[in-house]
């Protein structure tokens, strides 16, 4: 069992709420150990939890100060001795709890109290508690769960650990009354124990917020598709709108050169992304499949987890472009006309063949339109002037020479 560490509780017995240190476990030495804030044979409990930090900061020896993290305890805020609802311990309500349904909140405290009940009597050397528990194997089950009760045979279960509780608990609990020392404390200085308390547990409040405001922020920065299955193998989903139809392919990056979906020039693209994902089950002939983690892709695909996410730097849209070359120069959407290009660009580098080149070879004049429309350049001193008509033609024919390199549109 690892070390837990020192925590406060809050333990419900005969006479009221007491509060105290525990540390549940620990290993030294080789050997396993637990204990409660005490010395020699007293274990010490007190009546707030602002009485409990007078005691500690009093300087008082006690048998905590042996553990291996009791310094790293006394480092913390005054507000180390307030425990949290998890560190309720309501040892005489523990008949009231199995009476109620097996719910989780009921299962995990009488769970709870049990394992405290039993480190208070192992603690002590209360026998009496000792043996009740070493004789009782049935309580050990709660720590499995309230799915463990449901069902006939779990209510059956919890039915029978409350009938043990209902005959036994009392002796344990008069047992537990005993064995514990209540200590009292100066009230002189409970007072202003109580404001340091509320002020560190505000301080640590405030504190906790601005890490949980600050976790959101992170999280909000963390871009979805950087936790796909894409983004992990580096090979992207790409979606193409061009002249009215909407097609998938893929693509990546090997050494800066680009990478598609498809053989000798020819981009496999797919009406829609479930048709694309189908198609990689069955399918290997193609350039991705040389990448070194196609194979993570073809197995996600295989096994039925795969679903195409397209990241917005992989969607590109021919729409409209031709349409705003038509009207002029500050009708085109620069990022649009640059996105569609560097698509082109890919694809012809991709096929390795020179017909992009060929292309603005014989038609200099669109090559001098996209480097102004998209600021490429600023040498050459060509300003686009109407009509626009041959500039609208050679855009057309750049997006049919995309399309035939298409296998389906």
């Amino acid at each position: 069992m690892t070390n837990k560490g020192i925590i406060p509780v809050k333990v419900s017995l005969t006479e009221g709420d007491f509060f105290t240190l525990w540390a549940p476990s620990w290993r030294e030495h080789g050997a396993e150990w637990q204990a409660f804030l005490g010395a020699g044979d007293q274990l010490f409990m007190f009546r707030s939890p602002e009485e409990l930090l007078v005691f500690l900061e009093e300087d008082t020896a006690h048998d905590l100060r042996e553990h291996p993290k009791w310094n790293a305890f006394m480092a913390q805020g005054a507000h180390r001795v307030v425990p949290s609802d998890k560190q309720y311990f309501d040892i005489v309500g523990v008949p009231a709890l199995l009476a109620g349904r097996a719910s989780h909140e009921n299962v995990s405290h009488v769970a709870r109290c049990f394992k405290l009940a039993r480190s208070l009597g192992d603690v002590t050397g209360t026998s009496s508690v000792q043996v009740f528990f070493s004789s009782h194997s049935l309580l050990a089950n709660a720590d499995r769960g309230s799915e463990h009760f449901s069902g006939p045979a779990g209510e059956a279960e919890w039915t029978a650990i409350g009938r043990v509780i209902v005959t036994n608990w009392d002796k344990v609990v008069d047992a537990l009354d005993a064995a514990v020392t209540i200590k009292d404390v100066a009230s002189a200085d409970v007072a202003s124990a109580r404001t340091r308390i509320d002020e560190a547990v505000e301080a640590a409040k405030k504190a906790r917020e601005a890490e949980e405001q600050r976790k959101k922020e992170e999280a909000a920065k963390i871009d979805p598709y950087d936790t796909t299955a894409w983004a992990a193998a580096g090979i992207d989903p790409v979606k193409i709108s061009l002249d009215g139809r909407t097609v998938y392919t893929l693509r990546t990056y090997v050494e800066a050169k680009p990478v598609f979906l498809g053989k000798y020039g020819e981009i496999y693209t797919f009406s829609s992304s479930k048709s694309l994902v189908r198609w990689l089950v069955e399918h290997d002939d193609h350039d991705l499949a040389k990448v070194s983690t196609w194979e993570d892709i073809k197995q996600g695909a295989n096994v039925g987890t795969l679903s195409v996410s397209v990241h917005p730097d992989n969607v590109y849209s021919f729409n409209g472009i031709a349409r705003d070359i038509e009207r002029g120069p500050e009708h085109v959407d620069t990022d649009q006309v640059l996105r569609a290009y560097e698509l082109l660009a890919d694809a012809a580098d991709w096929a390795q063949d020179d017909s992009l080149n060929s292309f603005f070879l014989a038609n200099p004049r669109m090559q001098d339109y996209i480097s102004y429309i998209t600021g490429s350049t600023r040498t050459t001193g060509y300003i686009p002037t109407p009509p626009f008509n041959e500039h609208v033609d050679a855009w057309n024919q750049l997006e049919q020479m995309l399309i035939k390199r298409f296998s389906k549109f």
